[in-house]
């Protein structure tokens, strides 16, 4: 048995998602009937548009139970297709695109698929949590390169060209980011694409928070828009969760060229078989119907986000950058001299206030705030984070 553990592959070196396990701890909290604040939310507070629902329970009723193909239902990839050509300004046909349990699946599938044991994968710090375990999982070696909010947590193109060797495969964006809410910038992009192109690396670009952008001078730009070149060095995920506030259903996509589509649809023929088929249904209705509800949502969150961001960065000692987008604020806690997990477990303990530390993110000394919850709460959670800060 010694033997069995010790000689673990690659996946057994994962880890279980920081930000999942802080939730659910502060749910558990919250339902032993403690007063938990909590700021850890990864989805939105509202509930799917019911025009949304209504197709997936019309899909039940007439029997769509039963599998798709492995990649889709081949009307949703021509909807996905249309929705990429005509918004994200990436030519696309419904033969280049799949259809995942969820974005996250869709970037695992294609690190997964492209990426092996002696190949790099750059990554900009801070990061989403799951992109180095989805390295580690696929024997790739995960390159960080440290970001700064002085240059709006966007990887510095100097320090990626200094960062790239002969082994560089694969660099993951992600804007607008999670877990500092900025938005790249267009000039950033194209410097990115040209060493792609010139140094032939592929690019994903997870774009799942696209439609949650908050200003006019930070619109999100798709970097496989920017030239045909780079649009045949680029996976684009996107998905349902939290634009259309889907997150349980489960429903991702990318698009990628032909020859990495067709090795995406055979691991997730192999692993997933097809997205769940009713849920198809709700995501062909939530790109073809109504889109007010995703306007009100962002409307709601803009007006959130000038909440926290002014009442967080009011409070001495704790330093913030306005997000452009998502629904996360990322703050620098540094000046308290604690880790950002000893921070959030004193804060928990003495506030019952739970938020994430920047630690999983691949930077120290920051916690991550999710303003997916009303302004009261908004405000009962500045109010507790500035009592616990002002005893420190």
């Amino acid at each position: 048995m010694d033997n069995l553990q010790a000689n673990i592959g690659f996946m057994g070196q994962l880890q279980p998602s920081a930000t999942l396990a802080i939730t659910a701890k502060a749910k558990a909290m919250k339902a032993a009937g403690e007063d938990v604040c909590s700021l850890c939310a990864g989805e939105p507070d509202f509930d799917t548009p019911q025009h949304i629902k209504d197709a997936a329970i019309e899909a039940l009723g007439n029997g769509e139970t039963k599998y798709t193909p492995a990649s889709g239902m081949l009307s949703l990839k021509v909807a996905v297709a249309e929705k990429f050509t005509k918004e994200n300004n990436i030519p696309t046909e419904a033969a280049n695109v799949v259809i995942a349990p969820g974005a996250k699946f869709s970037v695992f599938s294609a690190v997964a698929a492209l990426c092996g044991e002696g190949d790099e994968v750059i990554i900009g710090a801070p990061y989403w949590v799951s992109y180095p375990d989805m390295i580690t999982a696929s024997g790739a070696k995960c390159v960080v390169i440290n970001c700064s909010a002085e240059n709006n947590y966007e990887i510095n193109p100097a320090d990626l060209e200094a960062a790239i060797t002969e082994n560089t495969k694969l660099l993951i964006l992600n804007s607008p980011s999670n877990p500092t809410g900025a938005i790249y910038r267009k000039e950033t992009l194209e410097a990115i694409a040209k060493l792609a192109i010139e140094r032939n690396f592929m690019i994903i670009s997870d774009e799942i928070y696209e439609k949650l952008t908050y200003e006019d001078d930070a619109p999100h730009i798709s970097i496989a828009s920017l030239s045909p070149e780079i649009a045949t060095h680029t996976i684009t995920v996107n998905g349902f969760s939290k634009a259309y506030s889907m997150t349980g259903w489960r429903v991702g996509y990318l698009t990628a060229p032909t020859w990495l589509i067709k090795r995406i649809s055979a691991l997730q023929s192999h692993t997933t078989s097809n997205p769940t088929t009713f849920a198809q249904f709700g995501a062909m209705a939530a790109l073809k119907g109504d889109q007010q509800p995703v306007e009100e949502m962002r409307q709601a969150f803009a007006k959130r986000r000038d909440l926290i961001y002014n009442l967080m960065s009011a409070i001495p000692g704790v330093k913030c950058i306005r997000p452009s987008g998502a629904f996360y604020i990322f703050c620098d806690i540094s000046s308290f001299g604690l880790l950002s997990q000893d921070f959030c477990g004193k804060l928990l303990e003495e506030e019952l206030m739970a938020v994430i530390p920047g630690a999983p993110f691949g930077t120290e000394g920051n916690i991550r705030m999710s303003y997916a919850c009303s302004e009261d709460q908004i405000r009962d959670a500045a109010a507790r984070l500035a009592k616990f800060c002002a005893k420190l």
